[in-house]
């Protein structure tokens, strides 16, 4: 189990976050595919207009979810498993951001 200091440290780890920001985008273009809400479309031009950012929160809801695992199983996930977290993470990120900005 990776440490809270762990953790902590994988917030800015260049790889992952890097890996975090393409699911991001990708996340955000299945919405915008399907049949996008308002919110949704809003949603996806600000992700679009700062990817980094919200990468940056992506990547710690996924961290948060996966505190259970060690360093090395978070670092050592696959592109799959990352876009599959990151999607979800993504509705909850949405959820919020629309919440915030009416």
């Amino acid at each position: 189990m990776a440490t809270l200091q762990e953790l902590r440290s994988l917030f800015t780890h260049s790889d992952l976050l890097e890996k975090v920001e393409s699911a991001v985008i990708i996340a955000v273009q299945d919405i915008l595919d399907g049949t996008p809400a308002l919110s949704d479309k809003r949603y996806a031009a600000h992700v679009f207009a700062s990817p980094r950012t919200e990468a940056t929160k992506a990547l710690m809801s996924v961290l948060a979810a996966n505190n259970a695992l060690t360093t090395a199983q978070i670092t050592g996930a696959s592109e799959s498993v990352i876009k599959t977290q990151v999607a979800s993470a993504i509705t909850s990120l949405s959820a919020a951001w629309n919440a915030a900005n009416p």
